[in-house]
């Protein structure tokens, strides 16, 4: 299965999280050396990883980590599978990860992990001996107290539990509270599966609320229907509302009179792809942007919505899956037309709040019901979004303008406190 790329290359995507850094700096008025200070990682770490393959032939892949801030606490962020992850992306990731946290005012920093490969190339055995080989290289630098991983694009709870194992051998007992996302019976946290896409729902439901729209009957099309893209479609879908559209890396599909989401998802865990999906019909991706619905979930990779796509966007809700899925040169256009964004540092942070519950579970060995940590969570995320709301108005900027404001300000309060050392 091939896997769409990124419409952003590395460089660019970082230059993009750079800006909106110096704007918030700019806007909150916290101070130039703020930017110089954010606008480095602490830590760029790239790794060589051999690996032996099924044929018994030697393959050099290239990992990274890299750990952008922890002035609020110890780095936290994932690790994605991905032929065209570079140091750049997996920088601007580590800082949007830095931003994340702050605005959900959980007590982490940020970053970020890659190894450039394709799993879907790879065997079992070939993603473990990977896994189990970047784990042995960034070793010393990750630790329950220094940075947490978690799973990321193409990866998951298995490659977390092989992740923990190895490191647990490596300092000699076993340490769950290194890593986030991991199965259940290994110390991983009830409704974590569901905790991104819930959070991207909850981000929509509380746009349409704020617009003084009622849910039931809305339309609805998710791009990208992964873990995010699914569980945000059900539960929409079980809130009343109608989703018209959902595509995949294969393709898209369309039913206007709504899809059966649970029966989709079925189908998808069977063939593979959401194509060929009874009664629905096959569009493009750029004809699902483009579709005439109330709210649209970009859930898939950044720079979906850019220069060349948003013109025909005509959602009044957005609430973003993907990590950096607007360009800025797009947001621009979202806002004269109205669109009322939920930026991915707000929408797509259920993830790493339900890490952070997974985290704190582990730290205590205490182990919390779903509803108790899906609760907590929906808590946390309504509390974010009104803080980025009113933060909108003091400054008088759109919603990612706010939640970056709200985050830099959150960072930079953190830094100045601590003071520089020595």
């Amino acid at each position: 299965m091939p896997l769409q790329a990124p419409s952003l290359k590395g460089h660019e995507f970082l230059a993009e999280v750079l800006r909106r850094v110096k704007e918030s700096v700019e806007v909150t008025r916290v101070g130039d050396d703020y930017y110089e200070f954010l606008k480095y990682p602490k830590v760029q770490l790239t790794v060589s990883i051999p690996v032996k393959m099924r044929d018994g032939s030697v393959k050099t892949f290239v990992g990274y980590r890299v750990q952008h801030n922890n002035a609020r606490g110890p780095y936290k962020g994932g690790i994605r599978y991905y032929p065209t992850t570079d140091l750049d992306e997996v920088t601007a990731l580590a800082m949007l990860m830095t931003y994340k946290c702050a605005v959900v005012d959980l007590p982490y920093g940020g970053a970020k992990g890659g190894v450039q490969c394709n799993p879907k190339e790879l065997n079992r055995d070939e993603l473990e001996r990977i896994t189990r080989r970047y784990t042995y290289m960034i070793a010393d630098i990750i630790g329950p107290y220094k940075d947490i991983p978690a799973p990321d694009v193409y990866t998951d709870a298995q490659v977390m539990a092989w992740l923990m194992d190895t490191y647990s051998q490596i300092v000699g007992k076993l340490t769950p509270e290194v890593v986030t996302g991991k199965p259940v019976a290994l110390g991983g946290s009830e409704g974590r599966e569901e905790a991104t896409g819930l959070g991207v729902a909850i981000g929509a439901r509380e746009a349409v609320k704020a617009l003084n729209m009622g849910m039931k009957g809305i339309r609805v099309a998710v791009e990208g229907f992964g873990n995010v893209g699914s569980y945000a479609a059900l539960y929409l879908h079980s809130w009343g509302a109608k989703v018209v559209a959902v595509s995949d890396s294969k393709g898209a599909v369309y039913k206007p009179e709504g899809l059966n989401v649970p029966a989709l998802i079925e189908h998808k865990r069977r063939t593979g792809t959401v194509l060929g999906f009874d009664g629905a019909k096959a569009i493009t991706h750029e004809e699902l942007l483009h579709l005439d619905v109330e709210v649209l979930i970009p859930s898939a990779i950044e720079g979906t919505i850019n220069a060349k796509t948003v013109d025909g966007i005509k959602a009044k809700v957005i609430s973003e899956g993907a990590n950096g899925p607007t360009t800025s040169d797009a947001d621009g256009v979202l806002r004269e037309k109205g669109v009322f964004v939920v930026p991915d540092i707000l929408a797509n942070a259920g993830g790493v709040t339900v890490s952070y519950f997974e985290w704190v579970q582990n730290l205590k060995r205490e182990k919390w019901p779903k509803e108790e940590v899906l609760s907590r969570m929906e808590a946390k995320l309504v509390k974010a979004f009104q803080d980025v709301i009113g933060t909108a108005r003091k400054y008088e900027v759109d919603n990612r303008s706010a939640a970056f404001c709200l985050s830099v300000e959150r960072v930079c309060e953190a830094i100045r406190l601590l003071g520089i050392w020595p």
